[in-house]
């Protein structure tokens, strides 16, 4: 058999070392000496299988292994990115990183690139059979780390909420959040209030809308923890309708479709809500079966006409003393009421 043909492929090798300790890294052989010495000493005794190493080494003197913001080892993840890598060669597992989770993640950076791993103290060597199936055993316990971390996460979110803790996001119109508790901001809350009396007293969320617009009414503006401000958006019948239906404004939250007393004052009382929500249920009752009557009565100019805005316009109606009225408007005007226009 000639030479080349008895040539093992080269499998480029990079040793990489950490330590987390400043500690006697400044004499003259310390830990990162040790582990390098030993991991090159490992490629060396491969050298019959194609190992070599790379130039560069990758040491992170001084990090710790519990999160993996390290610049040795950010710029070995690039180097395999980039296709310049085929083995990564450590002193010991724990010396890439001590968290199961980040080494499944590393695993599949590997396995995407063809990259396999060797430990030279603990007998572990993805390119054998034997070392590929210890890797899978530690994805295992990785995967249910990982469903642990989850449901002890779940359980600790669903504990909070069920003791009427906030737990992330916008809150709601009339409330803002202090120590994951909901305070009510007294300037929104008013116009909580006068959503649900206005609905008393004019009982049509398109109205209501129009009437917030002409005021200079919006939702929630909101800065985010970033620092970045969002600013509130014109209100429409589609948001009032989740407002008037929200028992967030009872004093209440929800976990999973369930209802718990909140730690948060009510905006709204009982007596308030129960009349609204009796006007909600009569109109939407009402509705319902109009919008079959409807559904079966042909509007001759559906498809025809369009607004002085361009948008096409559907066939609606409202009621005024007993009598109904159809109509078209365009989505625009439906959704946030044009007042004074007909068609």
């Amino acid at each position: 058999m000639s030479e080349i043909a008895s040539t093992k492929a080269r499998k480029r090798c990079a040793v990489y070392c950490r330590v987390s300790s400043d500690e006697r890294l400044d004499q003259e052989f310390n830990s990162i000496d040790a582990q390098k010495e030993a991991g090159h000493a490992y490629v060396a005794s491969q050298r019959s299988e194609g190992w070599i190493s790379v130039a560069d080494d990758y040491d992170d003197p001084g990090f710790s292994g519990g999160n993996t913001d390290r610049p040795g080892l950010k710029r070995l993840m690039a180097d395999i990115e980039r296709g310049q890598i085929d083995i990564v060669v450590v002193y010991k597992i724990d010396r890439l990183t001590r968290s199961l989770a980040d080494f499944s993640k590393m695993v599949e950076v590997f396995e995407r690139h063809e990259v396999s791993f060797v430990s030279v103290t603990q007998q572990f060597n993805t390119t054998t059979s034997m070392g590929r199936l210890m890797l899978n055993v530690l994805l295992s316990f990785a995967q249910f780390e990982r469903e642990v971390t989850g449901e002890r996460i779940r359980d600790k979110i669903a504990a909070a909420k069920r003791k009427g803790m906030w737990m992330g996001g916008v809150p709601p119109l009339g409330y803002d959040v202090d120590n994951r508790l909901l305070v009510i901001n007294e300037t929104e809350a008013a116009v909580v209030r006068r959503i649900f009396e206005e609905m008393l007293t004019i009982g049509s969320p398109t109205q209501i809308a129009v009437n917030l617009t002409a005021d200079g009414i919006t939702n929630k503006a909101w800065t985010t923890q970033e620092g970045q401000t969002r600013n509130g958006t014109r209100i429409d019948k589609k948001y009032l309708h989740n407002l008037l239906r929200n028992r967030i404004y009872l004093g209440e939250l929800s976990h999973k479709g369930n209802w718990y007393p909140g730690a948060h004052l009510p905006i709204i009382d009982r007596e308030l809500w129960d009349k609204v929500h009796a006007v909600l249920a009569r109109d939407g009752h009402a509705r319902s079966v109009e919008t079959k009557i409807r559904s079966r009565t042909d509007a001759l100019l559906r498809g025809l006409l369009y607004a002085p805005s361009g948008e096409r316009m559907y066939p609606t109606y409202s009621r005024k003393n007993g009598r109904k009225y159809h109509y078209y408007v365009s989505k625009s005007e439906s959704r946030f009421g044009a007042p004074g226009k007909s068609y």
